[in-house]
């Protein structure tokens, strides 16, 4: 038996916790807190009443400008700014969409049919090839690869 007509609790469906006796607790419902928009991005829920549904706003964490409201939306990230092909090859990433990783393909600028993807590419490079010993002296370049340079020899 009650002995007095304030004495109920109500509590919100979003977050039990929130309770107040004799009257409605305000209420907080923050969309975010589901992850909607995935990894790699940044969620805001700007209205958090539990009335308001579809309102957050996924944005992209590498380009602020990039968001949208109430839906995932699909980021740019450049594979190859970070160089990881090395010096002596080059960088191509076709697909700069965050859900794709390791797709960038790495070519030897000595050698364009030799490429790597999702990694450098071993390179092979003739030092002989430019001749630097002259008409008159034989070269011998004993190791090809990208990373060991100057290691060619002149010989009478």
């Amino acid at each position: 038996k009650y002995s007095s007509r304030f004495d109920y609790m109500c509590s919100c469906k979003s977050d039990p916790t929130v309770q107040k006796t004799a009257g409605q607790p305000t209420c907080v419902r923050d969309e975010c807190t589901s992850m909607p928009c995935g990894s790699g991005l940044t969620c805001n829920d700007p209205n958090t009443s539990p009335k308001s549904l579809k309102d957050y706003t996924c944005t992209c964490a590498n380009d602020p400008t990039v968001k949208a409201t109430g839906t995932t939306v699909v980021c740019d990230v450049d594979e190859c700014a970070t160089m990881p092909c090395g010096s002596g090859q080059t960088c191509n990433d076709p697909d700069t969409r965050t859900t794709s990783s390791g797709d960038f393909v790495c070519t030897c600028t000595s050698d364009p049919a030799t490429t790597a993807t999702g990694t450098a590419a071993t390179c092979t490079i003739d030092e002989c090839a430019s001749t630097p010993c002259g008409a008159t002296q034989t070269c011998s370049d004993p190791d090809t690869r990208a990373s060991k340079s100057g290691d060619f020899t002149c010989t009478c």
